[in-house]
């Protein structure tokens, strides 16, 4: 297959706006977007210790038969993926990572109970997800993806992150994710839809190969977000893929992410 060097641009514009730029002093404006970007390796530590435990829990013929459900926490040990096995009251295997978020630095296959701490954070992520079945928050799933759900605790709150995976090849699933913040008890206090819709990014076009690709924010969400760079670092190593951007009428630039800096760029 011929690989020539393309950029796709995926537009999203879901409304006519009168161009207007928002000014922001270049110090607040790189402290928003560290602060995203730590967010984001955060979310992909998360995702990624859910793929790769979730793909030896399957590899493992009697994890596999036993297996119900996962749950993603971290600990000062590290990240943990544990294989939840029925209703959800045990765990019948766990892995532990910590630098290396594809090989996990601890394996343990031996069923045990789940601890307190398990049992609390497993309970919140219930009710929150209880409390965001209903029509308000149109939480939908596209045919051919799936959701992800990543719980982070902070202070005395919670933040549900929802975003879209897929097991079709040539995608990057962008877009569709979604932000609650609960309380201790799993009420909601308030919500983010970062993307009006899903924003497939597709690495073939005409039989050649894309190199990167670029999507463009509303004025209500005007700078890259933690979930755009977390899919891409996610999706981007299966394609040899380095870079994506994000531009936003609302600053009047493109954002850049690069991998392998990991690293965010105006321009």
């Amino acid at each position: 297959m011929k690989k020539n060097l393309l950029v796709l641009c995926l537009l999203l514009f879901s409304s006519i706006l009168v161009s207007q730029t928002i000014s922001l002093p270049e110090k607040e404006l790189t402290a928003k977007l560290d602060s995203i970007l730590k967010e984001a390796n955060m979310l992909y530590q998360y995702e990624k210790a859910a793929w790769n435990g979730c793909d030896l829990a399957i590899a493992n013929d009697e994890v596999k038969l036993g297996f119900r459900g996962y749950f993603v926490y971290q600990t000062d040990e590290g990240i943990h993926t544990i294989i939840l096995g029925e209703n959800f009251e045990t765990s019948i295997a766990e892995y532990i990572f910590k630098d290396d978020f594809t090989n996990p630095y601890v394996i343990k296959t031996e069923k045990r109970p789940l601890s307190n701490k398990e049992k609390a954070l497993i309970s919140i992520r219930g009710k929150i997800i209880e409390n965001i079945s209903s029509d308000k928050y149109e939480v939908g799933v596209p045919d051919g993806f799936n959701l992800n759900l990543i719980l982070l605790p902070f202070a005395d709150l919670y933040k549900l992150y929802i975003i879209t995976g897929t097991p079709q090849s040539d995608i990057i699933p962008f877009g569709n994710d979604y932000l609650f913040i609960s309380d201790k008890n799993g009420n909601i206090e308030s919500y983010k839809k970062f993307h009006s819709r899903l924003i497939p990014a597709y690495i073939q076009h005409d039989d050649k190969m894309i190199i990167s690709v670029t999507h463009s924010h509303l004025r209500d969400n005007p700078l890259i977000t933690a979930t755009d760079i977390c899919t891409f670092k996610l999706y981007a190593p299966l394609y040899n893929m380095n870079s994506f951007s994000v531009y936003s009428p609302a600053i009047g630039k493109y954002m850049e992410y690069n991998i392998i800096d990991d690293n965010i760029v105006l321009k």
